[in-house]
């Protein structure tokens, strides 16, 4: 009798650790779907959303591949293409500001850091905002809710911020690692986004 609980609680905790690697595998070839399909350049914020989606999708144990990402991905394409496009622009403005502050401009450094930190504020928001996303849900709303949610949870928000640096680190070590953990981030925002919504 002792023998059989002892297999059982083996079997158990064998079952709970191939899930868990299959997650992970699951969230490295997410990361790769995010990659391809953010080759569209203003095409990224609906990427994430598709694999933030899938990733809810498998974590509550429905089905759910490749077609169903691309579905998710042509849906919010519609609409997440202006997130995109925003988000360009709002790094080319960060980058002005970078380039005034090695000019040595009066106040340069000073716009230098604030444009540095509005950039990443808004990379988290837009993460927390694709976290969220579901078919049918507008990108102004999402991305106002989420840039509440980014400065009423600094703990998530870190969470994101230390996400975006492993990719930035994984790419100038070795580039080809950057699109894998792209899934780990979405992953990362969708655990973010639940943790929030059940505090």
């Amino acid at each position: 009798m002792a023998e059989a609980r002892v297999k059982a609680r083996a079997s158990r905790r064998e079952s709970a650790l191939a899930e868990r690697f299959g997650l992970f595998a699951e969230c490295l070839l997410t990361g790769v779907w995010i990659a391809v399909a953010s080759l569209g350049v203003v095409t990224y914020p609906a990427a994430f959303a598709a694999g933030a989606r899938h990733l809810r999708r498998r974590t509550a144990h429905e089905g759910g591949g490749w077609r169903e990402f691309v579905a998710d991905f042509r849906t919010a394409v519609r609409g997440g293409w202006l997130a995109g496009l925003a988000g360009w622009a709002a790094l080319a403005a960060v980058w002005v500001d970078v380039q005034a502050a090695r000019a040595g401009l009066p106040g340069g450094p000073l716009a230098g850091a604030v444009g540095l930190f509005a950039l990443i504020g808004l990379a988290v928001a837009g993460l927390r905002a694709a976290a969220a996303w579901t078919p049918g849900d507008r990108w102004r709303t999402l991305l106002a809710a989420a840039g509440r949610r980014t400065v009423l949870d600094p703990v998530g928000s870190f969470l994101l911020v230390g996400g975006l640096a492993v990719v930035a680190l994984s790419a100038w070590f070795a580039a080809p690692l950057a699109a894998p953990v792209l899934g780990a981030v979405a992953a990362a925002a969708v655990a973010v986004e639940e943790r929030y919504r059940h505090r």
